[in-house]
């Protein structure tokens, strides 16, 4: 497999580097792979820190910035980052009124996120965490106990990113945070299978005409195998599913994610079946992000993720974001 890296050794720290030459309002520890706003901590203000395993982009280190997170700790690809990593970033963004953690529930990044929270509260650093478990296709998996985290990650920390800004206690930070994870389903496919800079072959095996329903973001298996099927057709087995878990109704925020390898154009097509389907159940899809925003490297295939929505959901949502992957309103 061709892929556009100098080593395979090397793919996350130099992509941290090229983050850091991009991008010059943040603050790339290449070394310890840590990602801060170059601003520093603001006096008063809850810190957001996540993190997770590269091969996401732009997912964590990409959301860094005002109206989002304050830290990000990437992993090696598809591995959590370890403890250090995350007591390091937590000390680094304490203004003095606390730091909430936004966790993802992967097994390797709850474990490691809990024990820095643990550290850190015997150094007087107050940290709440929230866990972010949006996925509808399984319960549980080799990976987790429970429902897996994916799109609603970018939901949490964007929303809850407002939140802190506006200078709230870390009680309604959390509050918030905890309110959109409680509000948000997610349902992804697959249509090929990710390639990982080590393994130069793709993950896991598909016939030319195989799909995989409610595959996770490291590509895990999902409910079922299948044949392949139109954008509508998909797009409906996605939505059925959310729908059965958490009826559709009302205003609804949206984000139709293309996992890496799939054309804006194809997910148009996709999300044009995503509003109709909405219209049918009653509901609208009132604030949306349709691109890639939590990533498999380079599979090919959408997750679909629904928030309902509510007036202070909305009006956070719709505060200034200036992140490298996500900005308005500035």
């Amino acid at each position: 497999m061709k892929k556009l890296i100098n080593g395979v050794d090397s793919v996350v720290t130099d992509a941290l580097r090229g983050l850091a030459a991009a991008h010059p309002g943040l603050q790339v520890d290449v070394e310890n792979q840590i990602v801060l706003r170059a601003s520093g901590p603001r006096p008063g203000k809850v810190g957001l820190v996540s993190g997770g395993g590269s091969g996401h982009e732009p997912l964590h280190a990409g959301f860094v910035g005002y109206g989002m997170l304050d830290a990000a700790c990437p992993g090696e690809i598809f591995t959590s980052p370890v403890p250090d990593q995350m007591i390091t970033a937590t000390q680094a963004v304490n203004g003095g009124a606390g730091v909430l953690h936004i966790v993802k529930n992967y097994t390797g990044d709850v474990l490691n996120f809990q024990m820095a929270a643990e550290l850190c509260a015997d150094e007087d650093v107050e940290v709440a965490s929230v866990l972010v478990d949006d996925d509808v296709a399984v319960r549980d998996s080799l990976y987790t106990a429970g429902r897996r985290g994916t799109g609603a990650t970018v939901f949490v920390e964007k929303i809850a990113g407002a939140m802190a800004e506006t200078g709230a206690p870390l009680s309604e930070v959390l509050r918030v945070a905890e309110d959109v994870n409680a509000r948000s389903r997610s349902f992804g496919v697959a249509l090929t299978a990710c390639t990982t800079p080590s393994a130069g072959r793709p993950t896991f095996d598909l016939g030319d005409d195989e799909i995989e329903l409610g595959v996770g973001i490291h590509g895990e298996p999902g409910r079922t195998r299948s044949t392949m099927r139109g954008a509508r057709e998909l797009i409906h087995t996605a939505l059925d599913a959310i729908n059965e878990d958490m009826p559709l109704s009302g205003d609804t925020l949206v984000m139709l994610n293309g996992m890496g390898g799939t054309p804006l154009i194809e997910l148009y097509v996709a999300f044009a079946d995503v509003a109709d389907y909405l219209a049918e159940k009653g509901a609208t899809a009132a604030r949306s992000l349709v691109g890639n925003y939590i990533t498999s490297l380079d599979m090919q295939g959408f997750s679909v993720t629904v928030c309902r929505l509510n007036d202070e959901l909305t009006t956070l949502w719709d505060a200034p974001v200036e992140t490298p992957g996500l900005r308005w309103g500035r």
